[in-house]
């Protein structure tokens, strides 16, 4: 459905189905105009010299209401009009809903929309009083009309007096509901593979009529990973009620399709959305969340999600299909490098003097290359320093860092370690890498190998014969 330029989000009448001020049993209560009286009826003017609209109370005098706790008699002391007069633009179609009942016999109004002043009828309505009679309709304004007037008239009425006759309830005139979603990732980021990332979508109906049947589902971006029980109604209609733990959820993950599904608004069920209404009766609509673990090919990437509502426009004859897609969630992702360290000598066990040659080797398996590489290789003591031959980088022996530097996806680079041994013992010396990078897998970063130095054997002379 789309809105004309100009178009106001939201047309909707105030206290539509009469439920303000709550009476009793039946009132006579001044309407809106009169600003200083108390008990005054919100929204609602009439025609009639006292000022005064008649409320009555669901099961008065054995008149239940259609709609709500409360309904309106139309002919209150006098045979009168009661309207509302609402901003609009042109262009717009409004939809009006009416339920009518007679008191005494068939009573009939007619209802008239138009400029004020100006308002033309456009129908008539008459009914028994041992039902509600309910009409539909639609309205377009006129090019020029500002302000749109929304009236019921009294015509006729069973019985002949004035003050009797033509109930009213279950009014609606305005704008088709309108869903606007909105969706944050939180935390903003930059993120880490293997954080979490909350995804909270608030879903607010800017149109006039209630958003019935709404069903809010989001698909997983790719590389991630649903956290389970972690769908959540934050706030609005059934704020709070269960999630993806029981077969009677309003919201459920379905893992073949990687997607969320939230039923939302009053009368939600496990099976169907519910009504949301607008934002005039709920400010803040209705907001939800769920939770997502970041995912190595998310690495050095943007993830983009959007969430999509569809609900239905029932305001009408039959029932308007209607969708509404929020704005991307965006979040970066860091790059990520997986190294890994293999280390080996050339010997396991050697004698005091000999010299231990020790092959250490770094491999980057990605996701993306990594930078400012740096294996922490330190002989220990026992060992001393002869010689060293990096393939990439330099190794520095007084602090036995060998700065390897950038190594791409899927490159290794290699150190071969020279020393002596000086000592007896079973010296272990161990290989750690690091890059700028986050590892997701550092469990492989570091390697160690141990050497068992044993004595140098005697020094025996020969023994040689005496002649």
């Amino acid at each position: 459905m789309s809105t004309p330029p100009g178009t106001p989000l939201r047309v909707a009448l105030v206290n539509g189905s009469f439920e303000e001020p709550a009476v009793t049993d039946m009132a006579l209560l001044p309407d809106a105009s009169q600003t200083q009286a108390p008990g005054r009826v919100p929204g609602w003017l009439t025609t009639a010299t006292d000022h005064l609209i008649e409320l009555w109370h669901s099961g008065f005098n054995g008149v239940p209401s259609t709609d709500g706790q409360q309904f309106a008699e139309l002919n209150a002391n006098q045979v009168s009009t009661l309207y509302q007069d609402l901003p609009t633009s042109p262009g717009t179609k409004l939809y009006w809903r009416l339920s009518h009942r007679g008191r005494l016999g068939q009573d009939t109004m007619a209802l008239d929309i138009g400029a004020p002043g100006r308002a033309v009828e456009q129908r008539t309505f008459s009914d028994g009083n041992t039902a509600w009679g309910h009409y539909t309709g639609t309205y377009t304004v006129p090019a020029g009309q500002t302000t749109t007037r929304f009236a019921f008239r009294s015509v006729s009425a069973a019985g002949g007096n004035q003050g009797i006759g033509n109930f009213l309830d279950g009014v609606f005139f305005g704008t088709a509901p309108l869903v606007v979603l909105a969706k944050t990732a939180i935390p903003v980021g930059p993120l880490d593979v293997g954080d979490v990332v909350t995804y909270r979508v608030t879903a607010r109906n800017e149109g006039g009529g209630a958003a019935e049947r709404l069903v809010l589902t989001d698909v997983l971006p790719p590389g991630t990973a649903y956290v389970p029980g972690s769908l959540r109604i934050v706030d609005g209609p059934n704020a709070g009620a269960k999630t993806d733990r029981d077969g009677d959820d309003q919201a459920a993950y379905d893992p073949e399709s990687r997607t969320v599904v939230f039923r939302l608004g009053t009368g939600a069920s496990a099976t169907q959305g519910g009504s949301l209404a607008n934002t005039a009766a709920l400010p803040g609509g209705t907001t939800v969340e769920y939770r997502v673990v970041l995912g190595l090919e998310t690495a050095g990437t943007r993830v983009v999600n959007t969430a999509t509502a569809a609900y239905e426009n029932r305001l009408g004859a039959t029932p308007e299909a209607l969708t509404a897609t929020s704005d991307e969630a965006a979040t970066e992702v860091r790059p990520a490098a997986d190294l890994d360290v293999a280390k080996s000598a050339d010997a396991t066990t050697v004698t005091v003097g000999q010299t231990v040659t020790y092959r250490v080797a770094v491999h980057n398996s990605g996701p993306n290359r990594a930078t400012g590489v740096t294996v922490a290789d330190r002989l220990p003591a026992g060992l001393a320093f002869l010689s060293a031959e990096p393939s990439a980088g330099s190794y520095d022996p007084a602090t036995g860092r060998w700065t390897v530097g950038e190594l791409a996806v899927g490159a290794r680079a290699t150190l071969v370690l020279r020393a002596k041994a000086t000592r007896t013992g079973r010296p272990v010396n161990t290989a750690t890498a690091t890059a700028a990078e986050k590892d997701p897998d550092p469990s492989d970063n570091t390697d160690s190998v141990a050497v068992c130095v044993e004595p140098a054997p005697a020094c025996c002379e020969p023994c040689v014969p005496r002649g």
